[in-house]
């Protein structure tokens, strides 16, 4: 038995998926239900009461105008964020503690002590991408390209970096990190609100999370429950 979240998720899911359908069956509903107020005299009515007329446009221009707003203007609406690639930690290499002197033992003569600039400095820690892989949307509107990687910045540290991105703008999206190769899955780990939808910039994974369990990075609209884009990852 599906839960309520499911049924939720699919119920926006397919409102999303036929919107134009469902703009259109609107638009339709609009025009016969003026056509009816007209031959009920509603318009009339109306002009007899001014005043709780301007009221009720006023009313549905207050919803309907952000409302309008809010679902079509990322249609045209884009942005752009160039983040520097994640800088490498040093991390300190222990240098051997000097042996204790033996009793009786002659004492080294200065000659043999080595000088203070061969002593072991500090290692930087490289960063090394562990997994990657190139985005795709979902279909022919939710377009999607670049490439995600997930960078280690230091040990067991990780950072999911989104390069050459692209993706086609929406309400409400944001990144995550899902165990399915090609959806969003319950155990997916959100990591933040969409930054941008071009550029190159990146998201830190909270500490001790396990990249490997998680098989890809996707873009994800939590409004309506909708995929926008998705990179399955692949060990490097």
């Amino acid at each position: 038995m599906e839960s309520l979240a499911d049924l939720q998720r699919a119920f926006f899911d397919g409102l999303y998926t036929n919107r134009i359908s469902v703009a259109v069956g609107s638009m339709v509903v609009a025009v016969v239900i003026l056509v009816i107020a007209w031959r009920a005299g509603w318009f009339a009515a109306a002009r007899r009461h001014p005043g709780w007329s301007g009221i009720l446009i006023a009313i549905v221009l207050a919803v309907g105008l952000p409302l309008t707003w809010y679902l079509a203007s990322p249609i045209w609406v884009r942005t752009e964020l160039l983040e520097p690639e994640p800088a490498a930690e040093v991390v300190a290499v222990a240098s051997p503690s000097p042996a204790s002197p033996v009793a009786g033992a002659p004492s080294p003569s200065a000659s043999a002590v080595p000088p203070a600039s061969a002593t072991p400095q500090p290692t930087p820690f490289a960063p090394r991408a562990i997994a990657a892989g190139e985005f795709h949307g979902t279909d022919d509107f939710h377009f999607g390209r670049g490439t995600a990687r997930i960078v280690e910045t230091a040990p067991r540290t990780y950072t999911l970096r989104l390069t050459d991105f692209s993706v086609r703008n929406g309400p409400d999206l944001y990144v995550y990190l899902s165990p399915d190769a090609n959806d969003y899955d319950d155990g997916a780990l959100e990591l933040g609100k969409l930054k941008a939808t071009d550029g190159a910039f990146g998201y830190d994974l909270p500490p001790g999370t396990d990249p490997a369990d998680f098989a890809s990075a996707i873009i994800w609209c939590k409004q309506f429950s909708h995929l926008f884009a998705v990179a399955p990852l692949g060990d490097i």
